[in-house]
Parts: C-alpha cells; sequence; structure tokens
C-alpha cells in the first residue's frame, strides 16, 4: 500500500495499560503535544489525589494555558490499599468519588469542547468495580466527533479494545519495587 492510500481520523481512542510504570507519563506526553498543536485538553484523574509532580506542573503551567487545559482531579486513592494508604476511605466514598470524575470525564468527552480528553487511571476504576465496563463503554463511543480520548490505567478490558484504535501494554521488564524500594519522587509521581 502507497503512503497516499493512507487517511487520517477525525479522532481515536489510546489506551495505555499494563502492569508496569508509564501509563499516566504517556497520557501527560499527549497533554504536551496536543497543548503545542494549540488543541484545547482536559485531564480528568481518577486515583491519585495525593501531591504528585504533574499536579505541580500542571497547576504552574495553566496560567500560561489557562483557555486550552482543563484539569480535574477526582478519585480518593488506591482502592483497597490497605496499611499503604495514609488515610482510611470506605468502598462508598471511592465509588462516590469515581462516580463524580466519570461525570466529569463524560461531559468533558461529549461537550465538543475539547479535542483531546484524558482520562487518567480509569481503567484501574472499572477493575476495582467502582465503575462498569458499560459506563467506560459509553464514555468511549458517546465522546464527540473531533474528541480524541485517552485512557490509561491497568487492566483495560480486553472486550472493549475493539472500541479502541491503539493500545499499548506497558510490559515490566524490572522494577525496583520488586525488591522492597518505595516509588521515587520524580521518577514514579
Amino acid at each position: 500500500m502507497a503512503f497516499e492510500d493512507y487517511k487520517t481520523k477525525e479522532s481515536v481512542v489510546v489506551v495505555y495499560t499494563g502492569e508496569s510504570k508509564g501509563k499516566t507519563s504517556a497520557g501527560l506526553g499527549l497533554l504536551v503535544r496536543a497543548l503545542g498543536n494549540r488543541w484545547n485538553v482536559a485531564f480528568v484523574q481518577f486515583i491519585k489525589h495525593w501531591g504528585v509532580g504533574e499536579h505541580v506542573f500542571i497547576r504552574d503551567i495553566m496560567p500560561l494555558f489557562a483557555d486550552q487545559l482543563h484539569f480535574f482531579k477526582g478519585g480518593k486513592g488506591f482502592y483497597n490499599a490497605g496499611e499503604l494508604s495514609a488515610e482510611f476511605v470506605t468502598p462508598e466514598q471511592h465509588k462516590q468519588a469515581a462516580a463524580e470524575t466519570y461525570k466529569e470525564a463524560l461531559k468533558c468527552a461529549t461537550s465538543g469542547a475539547y479535542q483531546l480528553v484524558i482520562c487518567d487511571e480509569l481503567s484501574n476504576a472499572v477493575h476495582d468495580g467502582l465503575l462498569t465496563k458499560a459506563q467506560l463503554k459509553k464514555l468511549i463511543t458517546s465522546r464527540a466527533p473531533g474528541t480524541s480520548l485517552c485512557i490509561t490505567g491497568r487492566d483495560f478490558p480486553e472486550e472493549l479494545l475493539s472500541f479502541v484504535d491503539i493500545a499499548t501494554n506497558m510490559t515490566k521488564i524490572k522494577h525496583h519495587y520488586d525488591d522492597k524500594f518505595l516509588a521515587n519522587k520524580g521518577i514514579d509521581f
């Protein structure tokens, strides 16, 4: 097939999933690329409510991209984190936070106001039962024309892969966590 036989799509659905690190970082890379192309971008975070480097970065660039960038930080942390969690959050509180964050993501994806909507850690929320696969499918299939969608998080449902255009599985080869080392600021968060 010759190059001129290829077409472009008005929008795409991109998934970054898998057991290894790099999913949020890849989503942030899309944010940078989209803003650089003067797109309107919504970054909706489903899990991370604690302070992470991307929150500082987004806060600092918001004045430069005030008309282009929308940031929504939802979620109550990792579900069933047990002793790894600094505060106890009930399953009901997790579900309520996921529902509110999903509502924001759906609003952004269907509004037509954004060329890219990034839903960070959404796959985790679905896998943990905080949201349903039907809700994920609705988000993917009801987005506005011209709105691309990026979904990150572990365990993207295999049965929904037919609804996405690009899916990357981040596969761990080696991670220092396996040797009982905690995450490094600036690298892992």
